[in-house]
């Protein structure tokens, strides 16, 4: 039974706390509100930041001899104290994880009832921090002073026998074209102590028993931890949407009362899959595969707004993309996230929602550590875990040395909290790996994937290549790829263009200096004029350093994710898509970037002398898993009144990337752009590419 629906809701006040749990309250001229739900998206409540206090009465019949009956919140931000027929059942804390509650006895007493809930959760940008609500309550991501709180998933009331099976965790730790193995973890709920038969069932999608594992386990009066290995031959395995099929399977747990009859049981969908990694580079059931990603935030501002079909077109949206891994940043993610990324093939890297300044919040950390494994654990999709997101912040755009010198200095409750958190993940699901922190530029004492934003923190765009040279440990893997544009639409930002409230974009995540310094407003006498060449900036920095990231595939990169893929309010950001998911032009050059087939060469200095000489390699990178044969590349650099032309010919291997020649050139005493352009033709297919620079003269 789902208690959804209209609820009766009311600003919190100390009064109130006395009389609000209480049947009798009469609530009639209390406000309403939607449960599922976030109640800023109410009437009366646009600017409310809690605590609020929701009441629902509902009718229920008693459960029978020997059932039992639950209270079950699947998610609620962020904070709850939860009371029925003015009984007080206990409290919950965490955003994402589900929250249970026996009611029996309650059930029994009455025919209707009442469900009082007092609501908390502090707003973005509260300090000192409170929770652990990661980009939900970030302004870079929400904008200053949201507050996404509320009742956000269902409320439901669920009947059991004498054992209810509890938080479940289900992980695949090894799979192969021979075999495949899942371990369950689970935690049974007796209401007195017994031996019960526990069943645990494995089916492919035709429905067909793939794998068994039947027993009895003696359990005790309360809850108790039940360990199962389930063995699969020659399983169908789940794949990366780049490398096969997404094959699911349904586990499903039936456990008796003891008596011969069933208590409880439940269904969960999981994928059979093994996924490792070795100095960033990736590995999916044995086969590498260079992970070309984009940093995806909250769908939206509002949990309890976002529409299951959003989240799901975005899935789709970054397939058609070419892309192979959605970063969850700083958050767990709306349910259909999951689902539609183990359908689609799409690898997730999941964040928890511990944020910078979240050192003070160890033990709530571990907790939460443990209940997403729970939460998420059996979804193929999810390849990596990762705990503190940029525990130390960048800072100001600048030398990457000094960041990593400042990102060195000694933390202590920092790093004790990566450490609790990376043992807590690891403990919980030993199948994935593991990483404590991420945004930590490599030192020498540690170091994670690096934020390099080359071309929008750094000078210029080339430094990337320059620092690879010279410091390869960087380019294992770098999270932060991109610029800041404007929306096409400047509805809902603060001001008027010219004069934007660049005080408030600040104070909401734009690097206003950055931005305006790189596309000044005076130049531009439209909104229009300035988006664009914000949008034009954005679509060549994310081109280029994606192209450079590919070439240097396993050698050493594993993998890049662009920031970010889609606003969730209005905003002048990293977006690839603004919050109405309308493409910035960098949408289109991700896709293209990210082709399966690229033709690339070394990057032409920004600019050069007439009679310097070039020597430029050019290179192809394919990530098909078969080879190209009779390929054959055209180069031509072109100026005004002439150009050269160089041809090369041949295969390319598969998964890897082949140089297939270079270019040896004299720099033309024209004045004006040397163009070079580049094409890939093979039976079949065909990639272009290219770059220019200026000849002084």
């Amino acid at each position: 039974m789902e208690l959804a629906g209209v609820w009766r809701a009311a600003p919190a006040d100390d009064l109130g706390r006395r009389t609000f749990p209480d049947p009798a309250l009469d609530d009639a001229r209390w406000a309403t509100v939607e449960v599922p739900g976030s109640w800023r998206c109410w009437p009366g409540f646009e600017t409310c930041d809690g605590p609020v206090f929701h009441r629902h009465r509902f009718a229920a019949a008693a459960p029978g001899p020997g059932r039992r009956a639950w209270l079950r919140f699947e998610g609620l931000a962020y904070q709850g104290d939860v009371w029925l027929d003015g009984s007080y059942l206990g409290d919950t804390e965490g955003y994402f994880a589900p929250h249970t509650f026996e009611v029996t006895e309650a059930l029994r007493a009455a025919d209707e009832h009442l469900l009082a809930v007092e609501v908390a959760c502090a707003p973005a940008g509260a300090t000192p921090p409170r929770a652990l609500t990661g980009a939900l309550t970030d302004p870079a991501w929400v904008g200053l002073g949201w507050n996404p709180g509320g009742i956000w998933a269902p409320v439901r009331l669920v009947e059991t026998g004498a054992v209810r099976i509890g938080a479940t965790r289900i992980s695949c730790p090894d799979a192969s074209a021979e075999a495949a193995t899942l371990h369950l973890d689970v935690a049974l709920h007796a209401a007195d102590a017994a031996t019960v038969p526990l069943s645990v069932v494995v089916r492919d999608e035709a429905g067909h028993e793939v794998g068994r594992r039947d027993g009895d386990e003696a359990v005790a009066v309360g809850v108790n931890r039940v360990r199962r290995r389930v063995r699969i031959e020659r399983p169908e395995l789940w794949w990366p949407h780049a490398m096969g099929d997404q094959p699911l399977h349904t586990v499903e747990l039936v456990v008796g009362d003891g008596r011969g009859a069933p208590s409880d049981r439940r269904r969960v969908t999981t994928g059979l899959r093994q996924v490792r990694m070795r100095g960033f580079v990736a590995t999916v059931n044995g086969e590498r595969l260079h992970l070309k990603g984009l940093t995806y935030g909250p769908a939206g501002r509002a949990p309890g707004a976002v529409a299951p079909a959003v989240v799901r077109a975005d899935v789709a949206a970054a397939v058609g993309a070419g892309v192979d891994l959605l970063r969850v940043r700083a958050h767990v993610a709306h349910p259909a996230l999951y689902a539609a990324a183990d359908a689609a093939g799409l690898l997730l890297w999941q964040d928890l929602p511990i944020s910078a300044n979240d050192a003070g919040l160890r033990r709530q950390a571990v907790r939460q550590a443990r209940q997403a494994v729970g939460a998420l654990g059996h979804h193929p999709s999810i390849a990596i875990w990762c705990g503190h997101d940029e525990p130390v912040p960048a800072g100001p755009p600048g030398s990457l040395l000094r960041r990593a010198a400042r990102q060195a200095v000694p933390r202590p409750g920092g790093a004790r909290l990566d450490r609790s958190v990376r043992r807590a993940l690891e403990r919980a699901d030993g199948s994935r790996p593991v990483l404590a922190a991420s945004g930590v530029l490599p030192h020498p004492a540690g170091g994670t994937d690096a934020e390099l934003w080359p071309g929008w923190r750094s000078p210029d765009q080339r430094d990337l290549t320059d620092l690879v040279r010279r410091l390869p440990v960087v380019a294992r893997f770098v999270s932060g790829l991109s610029a800041q544009s404007a929306p096409d639409d400047p509805a809902g930002l603060p001001g008027r263009w010219p004069a934007l409230d660049w005080e408030r974009l600040a104070a909401d995540g734009t690097d206003v200096g950055l931005v305006t310094g790189l596309v000044p407003t005076a130049a531009h006498p439209t909104y229009g004029s300035w988006r664009d060449a914000t949008q034009a900036l954005q679509a060549d920095l994310v081109a280029r350093s994606v192209l450079d990231l590919r070439r240097l595939k396993y050698r050493p990169n594993g993998g890049f994710t662009v920031a970010t893929m889609v606003d969730a309010h209005p905003a002048v950001s990293a977006a690839l898509l603004d919050h109405d998911r309308r493409p910035k032009a960098a949408w289109a050059a991700l896709t293209a970037a990210c082709a399966p087939v690229v033709v690339v060469a070394d990057r032409l200095p920004a600019a050069c002398r007439a009679g310097e000489r070039l020597h430029v390699a050019v290179h192809v990178v394919s990530d098909l898993r078969t080879p190209i044969e009779r390929g054959e590349v055209t180069a031509e650099l072109r100026w005004a009144g002439g150009q050269r032309r160089w041809r090369f010919g041949g295969a390319v291997a598969p998964d890897a990337v082949t140089r297939v020649g270079a270019l040896d050139a004299v720099v033309p005493a024209v004045p004006g752009t040397l163009a070079l352009h580049l094409e890939l033709r093979w039976p079949g297919g065909r990639a272009t590419g290219g770059d220019a620079t200026d000849v002084v003269v």
